[in-house]
């Protein structure tokens, strides 16, 4: 038997004969129950990383185990047209031509995104076949194909019918880059900046000094304003100061917002730039005087700096203020600043018309969710999300783009504003022909909000090319609300909590029942990925040097529920060793003669048997709980360190036996059953060492993903108390073998669990010791070694224990020793010692006490 565990060429092989075969897409047996689960659809703007990868491998072993479980399952695989992130990788390949999108058009540059999608997109399919994905590839969809763009209008016009989706004008989020963004898709730095004390002439004489970290900004001032009960400046109240540069005249108000602590205990008022100005702006009727462009730059406002980009500006005016006089001091000021979550351009409170979808939209989610109606795992992450829905605000999803799903709002000339699902010719209210369609698309969530429900046919019915490809007819009514959302917990509040609200809204039922969130996969160190650092780990990478199954398997042996994963090389590197350990397993199974198995006859098969009943009961309840990394755990566990480890050991003792083949034979079928319980994890390794142990090829032969995941939990209590007995027997006996460093000819075992003759045979055959017998006490002269479950002894006729005695002494001592040189009881040299060194020296502290503590029991059994 020829084992490539790590041979892409294989990979490849199997995985072409599972799709050309139907194997991932939808059973048509209705009688199944329903299991769907749909992919969250990566971005067209590059390669899969290593979050990708993560939650492609955990789908794709819930959805392997739930086929073969006996449901009808869909994995809908699709991929996301990112607006804004598109749109910039694109704009940027036609900027290093010296081409700016606006020289070609909009149509021309849609065109150029769309040539893009196809070139990108294929490899990231490619990619998730690396990684042995199975998803319904036949049912493959794109956020922006013809059937989900018409999904899309249905659930706008049902929003907007509703009242649910308004334009207005209001103080959003700005990117002077990428226009509008929703307050999720801001991200804050800390950043050093400057607070500047501006001295403000009053008019009637006299000045006062006000602190900002945003002096260019001082232009668009309609107000100064100070705490009503602050007893600096109730004077002022009701005043005017005069803008510095401008002497423009602005009223001194008071109002409660102000913190009397902070700078001088006197602000600006800059309704049109500062989200908290613009609410004081409202309470005291004060008109936003709007001082800089889309673009960022200033206006006539801004008199002798109009013209300039607002932050270029800024160094120019605490010039021109400097020369005036008019700042008083400036000190550092730490602060957090927003930036784009796409671009990272500083983010502007920019008043400006936007479509909204007003908070309502989300009640009945809450409401539900607030139920129990469906459930997160880790369950933590349910009161992140009660939190952030309790202070949901309209939600802006206008975005000024030219990619990305058009936003269908038609005007006429009468300002009649309407939403049709087709192309119109005219006006409903009026019938007038001269119709403007909106210019900016819809925020890229807006879509990916529908995708639990939109790729099942949502909106979608009877659409030519669609239903009947894409979907069927019955898809809603049998995978809606889907089984379980696995995703990363990082975009919960920008995809998760959008579908939920999306599908209760729009179908009147969560779209989920659990709701899976795995944490983030950082570096060896646990540092966070990226670019800047130069420690992102492409997956494909570890694919070629590891192996798909290896690069699964170490993923699902990290996630712990709410624990972020360290991407150990070790840690791949033993699911690399596991690999190979599983072939030698195999290796040693195929080259003995064996009978086959209709029932288990012998007591080591059916020892096999039990352990692997157990393993199976663990493993269902783990991936029940989506605990991945228990359920990998204890599939290895299985594996190397019951059946390799022990199960094959026992059975070297029958090797020459009359029973050999029935023995060999049934630990073959524990073994191929075992490997049905490995597959979701390990597709192509435990499809190889099926179809090898049955003497197969997948060429003409059934897969193992069609065979049934394993059922039986029943085990032999009193059958796998003997077998630890004997292995703690053999375990102990070899101890003291090494211990006495003497020929054994005769060992006795105490134990109230009983053993059978076959048993002593077999403990005699591995300990190499003749004669095994049972006994009721310790004999005279004897060594003893007591475990859980018995004791065995062991005569010392012949063996000088004086000399071991001393002779483990000498080792007690020199480990010791060993340990007082780490310096670990010298708290100078603990509070000055770096953070690794330390680390170091505990790890070896902790093994020399654990060599000091068998030593010791050794020297107790001698003394004793």
């Amino acid at each position: 038997m020829n084992f490539p565990p790590f041979e892409h060429a294989l990979e490849k092989h199997y995985y072409k004969i599972w799709q050309s075969r139907g194997h991932f897409e939808v059973d048509g047996d209705h009688s199944k129950p329903p299991f769907s689960i749909m992919m969250p659809p990566p971005n067209v703007t590059g390669r899969l990383h290593m979050g990708h990868a993560l939650t492609l491998s955990l789908q794709d072993i819930l959805v392997r185990f739930k086929r073969m479980d006996g449901y009808r399952v869909l994995y809908q695989p699709g991929l996301d047209h990112a607006g804004i992130a598109t749109q910039n990788v694109v704009e940027k390949q036609l900027l290093a031509q010296g081409v700016k999108k606006e020289q070609i058009g909009r149509e021309a540059f849609i065109q150029k995104v769309w040539e893009w999608k196809e070139a990108c997109g294929g490899q990231i399919l490619e990619q998730m076949q690396e990684l042995g994905v199975s998803c319904a590839w036949s049912r493959l969809r794109f956020s922006m194909d013809a059937g989900l763009e018409k999904a899309v209008k249905v659930a706008f016009k049902a929003w907007f019918d509703q009242g649910l989706i308004v334009q207005d004008t209001y103080m959003i989020n700005w990117c002077c880059k990428d226009g509008a963004l929703a307050d999720i898709e801001v991200e804050y730095q800390e950043e050093l900046g400057k607070l500047y004390y501006l001295r403000y002439p009053l008019e009637n004489g006299g000045e006062v000094v006000v602190a900002t970290t945003r002096p260019e900004t001082f232009f668009g001032d309609v107000a100064l304003m100070v705490h009503p009960e602050d007893a600096r400046y109730q004077h002022l109240i009701g005043q005017n100061a005069l803008l510095p540069l401008t002497q423009r005249p602005i009223p001194i108000i008071a109002d409660s917002y102000v913190d009397p602590s902070f700078g001088s205990g006197c602000v600006k008022v800059t309704p049109a730039h500062d989200p908290n100005d613009y609410s004081v702006g409202q309470r005291h009727n004060l008109t936003p005087l709007v001082i800089f462009d889309a673009q960022g730059v200033l206006n006539a406002h801004a008199e002798d700096f109009a013209g300039l980009d607002r932050l270029e500006a800024r160094p120019k005016i605490v010039e021109a203020l400097q020369e005036g006089g008019y700042i008083q001091e400036v000190q550092e000021h730490p602060h957090q600043v927003g930036v784009c979550y796409r671009c990272a351009s500083p983010i502007e409170p920019y008043i400006s018309k936007q479509w909204f979808v007003k908070q309502e939209v989300a009640t009945g989610s809450i409401e539900k969710m607030a139920q129990g109606l469906a459930q997160f795992y880790p369950p933590h992450w349910r009161n992140n999300y009660n939190a952030w829905m309790q202070e949901l605000r309209p939600w802006c999803i206008s975005r000024q783009l030219w990619w990305g799903h058009r936003i269908p709002v038609f005007t006429c000339t009468h300002k009649h504003q309407f939403v049709p699902l087709e192309t119109p010719t005219h006006c409903p209210t009026c019938g007038d022909t001269n119709l403007e369609q909106d210019p900016d698309v819809l925020d890229t969530w807006f879509s990916s909000g529908l995708w639990a429900f939109s790729t099942l046919g949502f909106g979608q019915e009877g659409f030519e090319g669609f239903e009947g490809v894409k979907f069927h007819a019955d898809d809603l009514k049998d995978f809606y609300p889907n089984s379980v959302l696995v995703t990363g917990f990082d975009i919960l509040f920008f995809w998760v909590a959008r579908m939920l609200l999306s599908g209760e809204s729009l179908l009147g039922k969560l779209p989920f029942k659990h709701i899976y969130l795995h944490a983030l996969v950082r570096d060896e160190n646990g540092e966070k990925m990226s670019k800047s650092k130069g420690n992102v780990i492409d997956p494909l990478e570890l694919i070629k040097t590891y192996g798909s199954d290896s690069v699964r398997f170490a993923l699902a042996m990290l996630c712990v529920q709410g624990r972020d994963l360290c991407l150990n090389p070790k840690v791949l590197e033993q699911a690399k060793h596991f690999s190979h350990k599983l072939y030698n397993a195999a290796l040693f199974l195929s080259t003995q003669t064996a009978t086959k198995v209709t029932e288990f006859q012998t007591s080591l098969g059916a020892y096999a048997k039990s352990r692997l009943n157990a393993t199976t009961k663990e493993v269902r309840h783990a991936l029940e709980l989506y605990r991945f990394n228990d359920a990998a755990t204890t599939i290895y566990r299985f594996f190397w360190g019951e059946f390799c480890d022990w199960v094959l050991e026992f059975s070297k003792a029958y090797k020459n036996s009359q029973e050999a083949p029935l023995v060999f034979g049934e630990l073959a079928s524990v073994f191929k059953e075992g490997l049905r319980l490995l597959h979701p994890f390990m597709p192509f390794v435990s499809e190889y060492l099926h179809q090898s142990l049955s003497k197969s090829a997948l060429e003409n032969s059934p897969s193992i993903m069609l065979s049934p995941y394993p059922k039986d939990t029943t085990q032999n209590a009193k059958l796998e108390a003997r077998f630890n007995l004997m292995k703690e027997s053999i375990t102990a006996l070899r101890r003291l073998k090494i211990l006495l460093n003497a020929p054994i000819e005769r060992a006795t075992i105490e134990s109230t669990t009983p053993l059978e003759t076959e048993d002593l045979q077999c403990i005699a055959k591995l300990s190499k010791i003749p004669t095994i017998l049972i006994a009721s006490s310790k004999p005279p002269k004897a060594i003893s070694d007591r475990g859980e479950l018995g004791v065995v002894h062991v005569g010392l006729e012949g063996v000088n224990v004086g000399g071991l005695v001393h002779r483990l002494r000498g080792q007690l001592e020199k480990l010791k020793k060993e340990q007082a040189k780490l310096n670990l009881d010298n708290p100078q040299f603990l509070a000055k010692a770096p953070k690794a060194l330390l680390e170091s020296l505990q790890e070896r502290n902790k093994t020399l006490l654990e060599k000091q503590a068998q030593v010791q029991k050794e020297l107790s059994m001698l003394e004793g």
